[in-house]
């Protein structure tokens, strides 16, 4: 049973849906770090559940960090962050419990804990549990920030309706991720999120649900994070990506696209620009031989409609096996794509940060043994 991920910041969410309370840990950190505690509630507030576009259940999300902090600044320690549960309705899950819900966890979650899982709302396996990851993932962008490795990520399609791609040039793209910074609907073009917000409204009058593609872009990267093989940046950050509930593919730069283009049409053509090596495009995403060659990193993760519907749907019992029709109860979102953005920079800049912390280990050895030689 394993809920840690990370190397050198280790990751630990705990908690469950409807339990007294959610948390997370992250070892790792150097300490004198200073934190912005309100910047990571304004990360939380984009996660919420807002209008007719999500859920009706409405918490709180305030971060108590209970260790590893003081006066504002790392201490070196574990820092652990809890979260209190205060708005469930455990009853919405009782008559259905022994149904099986489509495309859920409750048959995986029986056949892994035997029984003895906390069913109500999903419980460990509910998005609810990614509200400590975008705490964690908040402090982990905060370090990144500060070393000048900014990340973002908008709604590149829902349903049909596609938001306008991120920019080739770097400048361009920079003033793109200042711009979601501060958004509650992640999109780059307005009108276009207007559109996905009625289609969902629309879906969501129907008892149904919708996914779609989130786009991430991540900028200054530096060259020479990541491993040929099975450590490649490209493995590292989908470990991540897939960790959070819903994703069901992730994609580099032109990912499935490159099975449509001839070699000279997908390679990026190199060249050096005031003492700087990059590519005149950026096809493969910013990353070469699983190592980042300093362009921007570019990832596409697909996010799946949210399995919670209304409609009636087949099913069994679960003990029984006896064919069932069933009508999920309770509060859900008709779409999680747009809060699930706020959750991919979160697992995107631990996933980075990780990577980084062990790449500036090795160059500070590499300074030293040269200062060691002079």
């Amino acid at each position: 049973m394993k809920n840690t991920i990370g190397r050198h910041i280790i990751c630990t969410i705990f908690g469950e849906s409807h339990g007294r309370a959610i948390g997370v840990t992250l070892d790792g950190l150097p300490a004198g770090i200073r934190i912005d505690e309100e910047w990571m509630r304004l990360r939380l507030e984009q996660r919420k559940a807002k209008g007719r576009i999500s859920t009706q259940r409405h918490e709180s999300d305030q971060p108590i960090i209970v260790s590893g902090l003081f006066e504002g600044y790392t201490t070196g320690t574990p820092l652990t962050i809890l979260m209190e549960n205060k708005a469930q309705h455990s009853q919405d899950y009782e008559k259905t419990k022994d149904r099986l819900r489509p495309s859920h966890a409750d048959y995986t979650a029986d056949m892994k804990y035997l029984g003895f899982q906390d069913y109500r709302g999903g419980g460990h396996f509910s998005g609810r549990i990614t509200a400590p990851l975008v705490a964690a993932g908040a402090i982990a962008q905060q370090i990144l920030k500060a070393n000048g490795i900014e990340l973002g990520t908008h709604i590149r399609k829902c349903h049909g309706i596609e938001d306008i791609a991120f920019a080739q040039a770097e400048t361009q793209l920079e003033e793109q991720l200042q711009q979601l910074a501060t958004a509650d609907f992640p999109v780059l073009d307005e009108q276009r999120g207007k559109q996905m917000k009625q289609m969902i409204e629309e879906v969501a009058a129907q008892g149904d649900s919708v996914g779609g593609i989130l786009e991430s872009a991540v900028i200054h990267m530096p060259a020479g994070l990541g491993e040929p093989f099975f450590d490649s940046m490209e493995s590292i950050i989908a470990h991540y990506l897939y960790s959070i509930p819903a994703v069901k593919g992730v994609s580099f730069g032109l990912g499935f696209d490159f099975a449509t283009r001839l070699g000279s049409e997908a390679n990026d053509a190199i060249l050096c620009e005031n003492g700087r090596v990059m590519t005149r495009t950026n096809h493969n995403g910013g990353i070469n031989g699983g190592i980042t060659n300093g362009m921007p990193l570019v990832i596409n993760t697909c996010i799946k409609p949210t399995p919670s519907i209304y409609k009636e749907q087949d099913t069994i019992h679960k003990t029984t096996h006896e064919a069932q029709k069933l009508t999920i109860q309770g509060r859900h979102d008709p779409a999680i794509i747009h809060r699930a953005r706020v959750v991919v920079d979160s697992v995107l800049a631990l996933a980075i940060l990780d990577l980084y912390m062990e790449r500036s280990a090795v160059l500070a050895l590499q300074n030293h043994r040269k200062e060691e030689k002079v």
